[in-house]
């Protein structure tokens, strides 16, 4: 743990508040323009995330702020501290990328707030960076030194070849992939994901992040990918360029949400679209290793042409005899029958999750769409469920979550 921080540095960051509050995203955006001017850095990042709509800068922007505004009661910043430790686990953040970011951020601060920021102001700033890199640094070690302990464990960059390519959906395939050098691979927990580094013919160097949807098995991974028409170009590369016998590079599994290893009481597991993949790991562990755990799988999606997956989750209910099955079609087709091929027209709401899951006395957790996690988390909550009972994935800068 580094020195506790100074009253006086405690007292400058915290007089930034409001200048933060109403330029933080022009400080970010010019963080970010001096850090990617610099090749090697630039390649860290998944630029997906740095498109139009600026996701990336604002989700900073508002961590700064809140770093700012808690700086003297660190225990709430806790969660959001966990969650960018495992990202850099993913990424293959390394200690000595850090100083680049700290040169980044306090040229940035200068660059936007010009005299406000003066050598006090940019010297507590500077304090409280390292501060909480140091934090980030110590638990990243300790969580690369419990990988590198467990079976299958590694660091970095590993290949992995693709053993299988399997269309689950009209837009939604699973790649199957075992480890180019044979070896075993570590066992994740149910709902964490990988993170890929790829290229392909019109963008280099791409990183994604893919949740596993297989239980933990020691052989292989499993992940499934909707193919994006407007995305960023790493699942349509995936769906149009990868084949059986190809190679990708893989970190090792990361995420702070995954399934408790001994529940203590009844999972209701929420899902939309393709947030469907942790789910499926969930469900495949539950199936295996908790017999007497009941369990509510909810599912929302399209229609049957976008349901994947679905008489695999069939499958696992029954054999289980304590998973109860929902299915929400939000645009059936013709052939699309409520209680025949799915249970429900239109869209799960907090009003039906009250009526027919144990809504006060179960775990949720919860992975699909923002607008879909946007609604649960808020509604779960107002709805009177503990927050620590609400266990959400979501890929990308999840400030607007995060906030909430």
């Amino acid at each position: 743990m580094p020195q506790p921080l100074s009253a006086n540095t405690i007292a400058l960051v915290k007089a930034t508040v409001p200048a933060l509050a109403q330029h933080g995203s022009a400080i970010t955006t010019a963080m970010y323009a001096r850090l990617f001017q610099d090749d090697h850095i630039r390649a860290l990042f998944n630029h997906a995330n740095q498109g139009e709509s600026g996701a990336q800068v604002h989700a900073l922007a508002g961590a700064i702020l809140a770093y700012a505004q808690n700086i003297d009661n660190l225990g709430a910043l806790t969660p959001v501290v966990e969650r960018i430790a495992h990202k850099h686990i993913g990424y293959h953040i390394l200690p000595e990328h850090y100083p680049f970011v700290a040169n980044a951020l306090l040229a940035a601060i200068k660059e936007v707030l010009g005299d406000v920021a003066s050598d006090e102001i940019l010297a507590a700033w500077g304090e409280a960076y390292w501060f909480l890199a140091e934090i980030l640094k110590a638990r990243e070690v300790v969580l690369r030194d419990e990988i590198m302990h467990l079976e299958g464990g590694w660091t970095g960059w590993r290949e992995f070849t693709v053993a299988d390519k399997i269309r689950e959906s009209d837009v939604i395939t699973s790649f199957i992939l075992r480890p180019k050098d044979g070896g075993p691979v570590l066992r994740h927990k149910p709902g964490q994901y990988l993170t890929f580094r790829f290229s392909s013919a019109d963008q280099p160097d791409m990183k994604r992040n893919y949740s596993i949807s297989c239980a933990p098995n020691g052989e292989y991974y499993r992940i499934s990918v909707k193919r994006e028409e407007n995305g960023q170009g790493g699942s349509r590369h995936l769906h149009d360029g990868v084949q059986i016998g190809d190679i990708l590079e893989v970190t090792p599994p990361a995420g702070e949400f995954f399934l408790s290893e001994r529940p203590q009481r009844p999972v209701v597991l929420l899902s939309g679209g393709v947030g469907l993949t942790p789910m499926i790991s969930m469900m495949e562990t539950i199936a295996t290793d908790h017999p007497t755990l009941k369990t509510y799988y909810v599912h929302g999606t399209m229609n049957s042409a976008t349901h994947a997956m679905d008489d695999h989750v069939k499958d696992l209910a029954k054999g289980h005899g304590d998973i109860r099955v929902a299915t929400f079609y939000s645009a059936p087709h013709d052939n699309d029958v409520a209680g025949e091929t799915h249970d429900e027209d239109g869209f799960v709401t907090i009003d039906w999750l009250s009526q027919n899951t144990p809504i006060h006395d179960a775990d949720f957790y919860l992975c699909g769409p923002k607008p879909f996690l946007r609604a649960f988390v808020g509604g779960l909550s107002l709805a009177g469920v503990p927050n620590d009972r609400i266990h959400y994935e979501f890929f990308g800068p999840a400030d607007e979550l995060m906030a909430a």
